[in-house]
């Protein structure tokens, strides 16, 4: 009993070592290099031979097994040579106890996805919609094309191109995240032409497993494994393999497709078979070493998988995709991430967190616990994204990472996943509020507008950088399929699922975490729930909610508990069918219980705050290194790298003011027609020329639009045409406080300050409809002149002709760039900037992080 008993309390102190016991670093094994999909792709697709080979080669697997690596951690300080029987025995039932009944009943529930629909006139609606119609572009013969190729199956059609491409090993992973997707937005929208594409998908690929006839289900062959297991170098079978089993479990999940389930159940008892036969014919060392490679949530879609079958295979293989290497610092709150490839990792502790639902073992929620918190604290920016070219860098050193390959998309997709199982566990508003934040700018910035199919692999977030930028760049519809694709199309097909999570009790509770207008028919507490929040804009700083609650069973009471995010202020105000509520503070929840009737209303308004965010780094000389945020959004400034912002005493509302709301109507571009191609008028390098007319959301539409002032500081110019005839400045869009001004006769034209005034008053004169001309004040008789490209004031020789009167005539067009309604303008050292919400830009330059000086 004695020596039990010195066991028992050594394992408390002794387990966390082991799993500790294998660095970080060589916790993968794999150069780091070689863990980047990005960098993967490039080598395989090389025709450097040598390149390839050696990097190939130095793959090497070195992680011990569990087993070993428990031995080797015996203390022989402290027990006698003939106790190490009895510590290995020790390890193995602890190891091989049953798992605990499961610990979910004490969580907050997610209310059904299907139960919530999105307003299709809100940003988040459109950003579904853009999605749904890119779900419905693709072909089932062309995706599934490389599935039926392995399983010698006939091939109608062409396979699809990029990651998806027949000499790609990571062919299949895309088709997995749409088996996801298409169930997600299925029940987010009931569309049926949908429904049928995806269950035509699922019969297409049972038949190819039903060929194979061994539960094996791939768009490549078995040999891929057979390489795993012999620890030879191939691009992450497992991944992919995760990708098409979560597909099915969803497509069972959210759609009911009960032929998915039985074809997931299939592929896990293929695999449990080929897990074993590898550990029974040479050492669990062999299946550790598969996991230095990239293998997904495979822990996480086998406990799911339990939580349905209730089969303990199930749960057993689960436990052999846990990667006690990674888990274990964070078991003893450690932050070891650096070094490690993000999105190889965020899965595993998904999948941990799982772990702990499925079983109740409590060292896997202080595991998720602290994860979120380390990667909160320290390796995040102010987005709510994290990573580097697809990898952590050390703890509170961000202010060096700012570049055009920061926060892969794939990564903030599957942190929101553990930040909102977090909120379900604790109903602690910090995850609530970092859920908000990550969607709002990681995850809705990286679409391009409303273009269906085109998203970005990385959010760029250093100075001057645009999303067009980099290696990736915008991806293509049919001949990208990135990883950040796959999740992409499942994050803007889940927009409702984080909105509510509902509670059971007497009086049943619904929590309302996010502001999206959106409606819920709240099945458990018997009422249909429609959610409107007004568009935020930059000059009314608040956020107006109206609820309205239908009973749908009278004398039922439960709650309602609205989220009041720590952004707002004490100023916030609440009301309960007209009458007054009493508010609770930033950061808690505001709780309205009441037996509801046939039309409650309650409104919200909380006023939203401007304030700024220093960098997570905690070196001195990057103190002054902050980001802007406006409530939940981030504010970047329209710059191709000046970044040094110069504020006023008081308030940063005092340097930092709104863009009024009718500034829109002020701007224009100026074109002209010139050899069967349109040039606008624009500035580069605070030089005026003429550029191909460029379209919205690109980087010369920035430059290629102006606001008009008039010279009269009382009058407002509501259009370009209530300015005919007056005397006017143009003032570059980007550019506010800053005028095109002339340099004298005969010369070009340029940006200036007010200093030189005198220089940019213009006569704007009437031609033709939608016609002007702009005629110097100070040099009278000289206008704006444009020939092949060259702008100049050039003056009148007697009476005009035809040609100089064309050269001197503009077109004038509604501003090609707009002011997004969330827009400012902050005092920098030497110029002003015009902010915008991250989410807003498409290719456009930007800068996220400014130097605020003293």
């Amino acid at each position: 009993m004695k020596f039990l008993l010195k066991m028992k309390m050594l394992a408390v102190v002794m387990i966390p070592l082991f799993f500790y016991h294998v660095h970080g670093k060589e916790c993968t094994n794999t150069p780091t290099e070689l863990s980047s999909h990005t960098y993967r792709h490039q080598l395989l697709s090389s025709y450097n031979n040598t390149e390839k080979e050696q990097m190939l080669l130095s793959h090497n697997h070195l992680t011990p097994s569990d087993d070993s690596t428990w031995a080797s951690l015996i203390p022989r300080k402290v027990l006698k040579e003939e106790d190490e029987h009895g510590w290995m025995m020790m390890y193995r039932h602890l190891k091989n106890q049953g798992a605990k009944p499961q610990v979910s009943g004490t969580f907050l529930n997610e209310v059904a996805l299907g139960d919530v629909r999105l307003d299709p006139d809100s940003i988040h609606g459109q950003a579904q919609q853009t999605n749904l119609e890119y779900l419905l572009m693709f072909d089932v013969d062309r995706l599934v094309w490389n599935f039926r190729k392995t399983a010698g199956l006939l091939t109608p059609g062409v396979a699809y191109g990029g990651w998806e491409a027949p000499d790609q090993e990571l062919r299949g992973h895309f088709v997995g995240h749409y088996l996801s997707a298409t169930a997600l937005m299925w029940a987010s929208t009931g569309h049926e032409a949908l429904k049928e594409k995806m269950t035509q998908m699922v019969s297409a690929l049972g038949d190819c497993q039903e060929k194979m006839n061994t539960g094996y289900l791939s768009a490549f062959p078995t040999e891929f494994f057979d390489r795993v297991e012999a620890s030879k170098t191939v691009w992450a079978p497992y991944y992919t393999i995760h990708k098409i089993m979560a597909g099915l479990l969803d497509q069972y999940a959210f759609a009911g497709n009960d032929q998915a389930l039985q074809m997931v159940i299939k592929m896990a008892d293929y695999f449990c078979k080929r897990v074993q036969n590898v550990i029974t014919r040479f050492t669990i060392e062999r299946h550790w070493q598969s996991l230095n490679e990239e293998y997904g949530g495979m822990n996480d879609v086998m406990y799911r998988l339990y939580t349905i079958t209730g089969d303990t295979k199930h749960l057993l293989l689960a436990n052999l995709f846990d990667k006690p290497c990674f888990l274990g610092p964070l078991a003893i709150k450690v932050d070891e991430l650096s070094g490690f490839h993000s999105n190889t990792h965020i899965p595993i502790v998904v999948g941990s967190q799982m772990r702990y639902e499925v079983t109740g073992e409590s060292i896997y929620k202080e595991i998720g616990l602290f994860f979120m918190d380390a990667v909160n604290s320290s390796h995040t920016y102010a987005t709510g994204g994290t990573s580097v070219g697809e990898f952590w860098t050390d703890s509170k050193r961000l202010a060096t990472t700012l570049e055009v390959d920061n926060e892969e998309s794939c990564v903030t997709y599957n942190m929101l996943k553990v930040s909102r199982i977090l909120f379900r566990w604790t109903k602690e508003m910090a995850y609530a509020d970092y859920y908000e934040r990550a969607l709002t700018n990681g995850v809705l910035s990286i679409q391009r507008g409303k273009e269906p199919g085109i998203m970005i692999y990385m959010l760029p977030l250093g100075p001057g950088m645009s999303k067009a930028f980099g290696f990736h760049k915008w991806g293509t519809p049919f001949d990208t399929f990135w990883c950040c694709y796959g999740t992409g199309i499942e994050s803007f097909s889940k927009l409702g699922d984080s909105i509510y999570f509902e509670e059971a009790g007497k009086d049943p509770g619904l929590y309302i975490i996010q502001y999206i207008s959106s409606s819920v028919n709240w099945k458990l507490g018997q009422i249909f729930l429609e959610h409107k929040v007004m568009p935020v804009v930059s000059w009314d700083p608040r956020l107006r909610v109206t609820t309205t609650v239908s009973s749908k069973k009278e004398g039922l009471s439960s709650s309602l508990k609205f989220r009041i995010p720590f952004w707002t202020t004490l100023d916030a105000k609440a009301t309960l069918n007209g009458q007054g509520i009493p508010l609770v503070s930033a950061g808690k929840f505001l709780s309205v219980t009441k037996k509801w009737g046939a039309s409650d209303v309650i409104t919200l308004e909380l006023p939203i705050t401007l304030r700024m965010e220093a960098i997570q780094d905690d070196r001195s000389e990057f103190a002054s290194l902050n980001a802007i945020l406006y409530g939940p959004h981030l504010l970047v400034g329209l710059t191709t790298g000046e970044s040094n912002l110069k504020p006023a005493s008081g308030s940063l509302y005092e340097w930092i003011t709104p863009i009024p709301s009718d500034y829109n109507s002020q701007l224009i571009s100026l074109s002209q027609e010139n050899r069967n191609s349109t040039f606008a008028l624009a500035h580069t390098n605070k030089t005026i020329t003429m550029l191909n007319y460029p379209g919205p959301g690109t980087v010369e539409s920035v430059f290629s639009t102006f606001r008009i002032i008039s010279a009269d500081s009382k009058t407002r110019v509501s259009s370009y045409k209530d300015a005919i005839g007056k005397t006017i400045m143009l003032e570059p869009y980007d550019l506010p406080g800053m005028l095109l001004v002339h340099h004298g006769k005969e010369q070009g034209l340029g940006i200036s300050g007010y200093s030189e005034k005198q220089n940019a008053l213009f006569h704007l004169l009437g031609a033709n409809e939608g016609v002007v001309r702009l005629e110097s004040v100070s040099q009278k008789g000289c206008f704006v002149h444009s020939l092949d490209g060259t702008v100049t004031l050039r003056c009148e020789s007697g009476e005009p002709d035809a040609v100089f009167v064309a050269a001197t005539s503009f077109k004038v067009n509604d501003g090609i760039s707009r002011y997004h309604p969330i827009s400012f303008v902050a005092n920098g050292l030497n110029m002003k900037y015009l902010l915008q919400p991250l989410l807003s830009l498409r290719d456009e330059q930007y800068t996220v992080y400014f130097k605020i000086l003293s």
